[in-house]
């Protein structure tokens, strides 16, 4: 009887064990799905959050997009991206998007291609099923031998201070990641084609000192985050404006600030000397590109003065070994472009036949002869010379970045 009863209190002892390991295996699963379950809600929201950005569809001159790569299947992007039923297969849904761009009247379709058949990574802008302008891709020369993985983020935005919206990609080919900047051109007039030129001496400085490759990343290092309108003064414009000078030539830049108009701000001059010139103005946190590259010392351009405080500027430029000079005037208008007031036009040998060229039996005129035209109406040398307000420089470049930095933080600091 004993042993009975000693056995049974065993099995119910037993029993209770297997009990109690039974509740706190469930709730340990519980507490484990509990986990799983606010890390999937987690992951749900990073998603949807991205997919909110990548939707984002902006009528700014300066729309930004930038996506984040997730795991959704290619059903779900069919879903939400219906992109792929427009503009084909190749498509990359992801990074479609649809906004405005300063080249272009009216809302417009970036539609990028992932490479097919002997076709590699380019891009179109879309309009009403209409292509307006093919982009070709841009791969680093290093990077020539790999293959397309993905094409990670897209941003526009006027990168180079002219106006017009400018393509950034951050995009990867075998396993390495790069940026691609494309500057953008509106050519006047619906007549001729807008375009996008690779810039890839500023691509490849960006790629190499950027440590993570992000949207975000790159505007910092351009301009310290700030979007054109949003500087504090010309101070921080010009130090941004200088930052890409740099990173956009192989070259020593030189800079200067100069008073061409009447005001307190300064304009920038930044260039190679003998070679180009850029100039910039500043109002109201933004920068203004009022000459951008501009050539001169060959081809008979002999370069471009200013009159200090007196809105002037002119340019000497010459055909035939100087047998035809244009003396151009230009000023900073109220919308901060650089606007021709008048080119001289002035013949310096008698141009018998009218064809605008020196021919060989009109060579001896050369130097006994003389006239001058604006707009083909001859103008005597004193109206000429009204235009000419006096005490002109040679616009010039005799800083370095450094040097720059330290007058622009010394002006700063004058009240």
């Amino acid at each position: 009887m004993m042993r009975r009863t000693g056995a049974f209190i065993l099995v119910l002892l037993f029993a209770g064990i297997l009990s109690a390991c039974g509740q706190e295996q469930e709730a340990g699963s519980a507490e484990s799905n509990s986990v799983q379950e606010t890390e999937a809600k987690e992951a749900e929201t990073e998603e949807d959050n991205s997919d909110k950005e990548a939707k984002v569809s902006s009528a700014d001159r300066a729309a930004e997009h930038e996506t984040v790569s997730d795991t959704k299947t290619e059903a779900s992007l069919q879903a939400e991206y219906p992109w792929k039923e427009q503009f084909g297969e190749y498509c990359i849904p992801e990074q479609t998007f649809e906004m405005e761009l300063s080249e272009y009247s009216g809302k417009v379709c970036f539609v990028p291609f992932m490479p097919s058949g002997d076709e590699g990574f380019r891009m179109q802008i879309v309009q009403d099923g209409k292509v307006l302008t093919e982009i070709a891709g841009y791969v680093p020369e290093r990077l020539a031998d790999e293959s397309f993985n993905s094409l990670d983020a897209v941003s526009f935005f006027d990168v180079n201070y002219d106006g017009n919206t400018d393509i950034v990609l951050i995009e990867t080919y075998g396993g390495t990641c790069f940026a691609a900047v494309y500057y953008g051109f509106a050519s006047k007039g619906n007549e001729y084609e807008k375009y996008f030129i690779i810039q890839e001496q500023l691509s490849e400085k960006i790629t190499s000192l950027t440590d993570t490759l992000t949207i975000p990343a790159v505007k910092e290092l351009l301009a310290g985050g700030r979007k054109n309108g949003e500087f504090s003064g010309y101070q921080e414009a010009y130090e941004a404006v200088g930052m890409l000078a740099e990173l956009e030539s192989t070259e020593d830049i030189t800079y200067n600030l100069i008073y061409v108009d009447g005001d307190d701000v300064p304009e920038l001059a930044a260039g190679v000397n003998g070679y180009y010139t850029s100039l910039y103005t500043y109002r109201d946190g933004t920068a203004y590109t009022l000459m951008d590259h501009w050539a001169y010392g060959a081809m008979g351009n002999s370069g471009y003065d200013y009159a200090p405080k007196k809105n002037s500027i002119r340019n000497y430029n010459a055909d035939y070994a100087g047998a035809i000079l244009y003396t151009t005037y230009m000023e900073i208008s109220e919308q901060c472009t650089l606007d021709n007031v008048v080119q001289i036009e002035t013949f310096n040998f008698d141009d018998v036949n009218g064809n605008g060229v020196l021919d060989e039996e009109e060579q001896e005129s050369m130097g006994v002869y003389g006239v001058s035209y604006i707009d083909k109406n001859i103008v005597t040398d004193e109206e000429c010379a009204s235009y000419d307000v006096g005490g002109y420089e040679q616009i010039p470049g005799n800083m370095s970045l450094d040097e720059l930095r330290a007058e622009l933080l010394e002006k700063e600091a004058v009240p």
